[in-house]
C-alpha cells in the first residue's frame, strides 16, 4: 500500500485529491496539511512514501517545503501540483528535488498515473513539450529560465508580502532576524524597489502570492 501525504490551502480541492486517491486499490492517504510549515512537519513524522504538494501555499510554498523534505527524508518522493502553466515553476520544482510536476486541471485524468510514476522513480509532467524541457534540464543543468531571485529570497519574499515580521519569518524558515533582514535588504537591493508595497506587486506578478 502506496502512503500518501497531500497538502493544499484550499480544503475543497484537498477533499477531492483524497477522494481521488483514496479510492485507487493500492493507496492511502494518511495525512493531509494546508499549508507547507505543516506539510513539513507531517511528512517527517508520518514519512509517507509519496507527498503531493500545491506550489502555492501559506506560510511556506510547496517548493520549499519540497526542498525541507527532501533533505531531511530524501526517501519520500515529492509530487508538485501547479496551476501555473510556466516553465520556471517546472524548472524550480525540479531543482527543489520534485520527481513530478503536474497541473491542477489534469489532475483529475493524470495525477493517478503520476502519483505511480514518480513512486516507481520515474519523472512526471503531463504535457509533451515540458516533458522534453525536463530531458534537457537533466541532460544540461545549466539550462532553464533564468529567475533573479534564488529560492530562499523568493519565500522570504511571500512572508513579507503576506505581512508577517522579519521574527515570524525567523521562526518559519528557521532563520535570525538579522538573517531576514539581511535577505530583506538583498530584495530591495536586487529588485531595485524601495519599500514593502512595490515588493507585494512583484510577488502578485511571480504568482507567489495571490491578488
Amino acid at each position: 500500500m502506496m502512503r500518501l501525504l497531500i497538502a493544499d490551502d484550499h480544503g475543497i480541492v484537498r477533499g477531492g485529491l483524497r477522494l481521488l486517491l483514496d479510492r485507487q486499490p493500492d493507496m492511502e492517504v494518511v495525512a493531509e496539511a494546508c499549508d507547507g510549515v505543516e506539510a513539513v512537519a507531517l511528512a517527517l513524522r508520518e514519512r509517507p512514501d509519496l507527498c503531493v504538494l500545491d506550489v502555492a501555499m501559506p506560510r511556506m510554498t510547496g517548493l520549499q517545503a519540497t526542498v525541507e523534505i527532501r533533505t531531511h527524508a530524501p526517501e519520500i518522493a515529492v509530487l508538485v501540483l501547479s496551476m501555473h502553466d510556466d516553465e520556471r515553476y517546472l524548472f524550480e520544482a525540479l531543482k527543489a528535488g520534485a520527481s513530478g510536476y503536474i497541473l491542477k486541471q489534469e489532475a483529475d485524468t493524470a495525477l493517478v498515473e503520476a502519483v505511480r510514476a514518480v513512486a516507481r522513480g520515474e519523472p512526471f509532467m503531463t504535457n509533451a513539450a515540458e516533458q522534453s524541457l525536463l530531458r534537457e534540464w537533466m541532460e544540461d543543468d545549466s539550462s532553464g529560465p533564468v529567475e533573479p531571485l534564488t529560492l530562499r529570497e523568493r519565500e522570504v519574499l511571500k512572508l513579507i508580502a503576506e505581512a508577517h515580521t522579519n521574527r515570524q519569518i525567523g521562526e518559519t524558515l528557521h532563520l535570525s532576524e538579522k538573517t531576514i533582514e539581511s535577505h530583506r535588504a538583498n530584495l530591495m537591493r536586487k529588485l531595485e524597489m524601495r519599500d514593502r508595497v512595490e515588493l507585494v506587486r512583484y510577488a502578485i506578478r511571480r504568482g507567489l502570492i495571490e491578488a
